[in-house]
């Protein structure tokens, strides 16, 4: 497919077939693509944890999600045969600027926060996080990009072995688009145009 199209059709699926599962050499592609990702100071901050087996991804949402019947959203999402949660680790890049070429010491919360006003950790993993989704894409496979909620953290990271040295920056799920893709209200909007958010020269 051409890069072009790839960018064109590049949208968040909602919806997924829930049986027929992500082949593993694909998968293996989702995961090297997004390690070609830019990093600051060529950190490389990133981790991801894969959830392919039933039972893993059925813990997953447990965790994640309040309990009851789940909404139309969450039902269909949760039909997605692979889960790859992109995780950033502040500890890595404050290690590799403290490194002679860098010489970024400071260690103390402000310090931090000034030098890095947006935490490019963050950042890093959220590309590595589009690599897949664009991979996704030439694939001929659907993916979403959806947030992990904040007072759920903890539960994830007691169900996964999770290290307090790494924060979830968000979930891809990946799969087959689903019969009822298409249903989420959020498609109506429409893509917004060049003009309206492109601001040459000035504001």
């Amino acid at each position: 497919m051409e890069f072009s199209d790839v960018v064109r059709r590049r949208r968040m699926v909602r919806d997924y077939d829930a049986d027929r599962p992500v082949p593993a050499e694909v998968r293996e592609r989702l995961l090297e693509h997004a390690l070609r990702a830019p990093s600051a100071g060529f950190t490389q901050g990133w981790a991801f944890l894969v959830l392919e087996d039933p039972a893993d991804r059925d813990l997953f949402w447990s965790v994640t999600t309040s309990p009851g019947t789940p909404d139309g959203w969450l039902t269909r999402m949760r039909r997605a045969p692979l889960l790859v949660l992109p995780l950033s680790s502040q500890a890595a890049y404050l290690e590799r600027y403290a490194e002679p070429d860098k010489g970024w010491t400071e260690r103390d919360p402000a310090s931090v926060a000034a030098r890095w006003p947006v935490p490019y950790w963050d950042v890093d993993a959220g590309m590595a996080a589009l690599l897949m989704l664009l991979t996704a894409v030439d694939e001929g496979l659907g993916a979403c990009f959806s947030g992990v909620p904040g007072d759920r953290v903890d539960a994830l990271r007691a169900a996964f072995g999770v290290p307090d040295t790494h924060r979830p920056v968000g979930l891809v799920t990946v799969g087959y688009p689903g019969a009822d893709d298409r249903r989420s209200p959020s498609l109506r909007r429409g893509r917004r145009g060049v003009d309206e958010v492109v601001h040459r020269g000035r504001w």
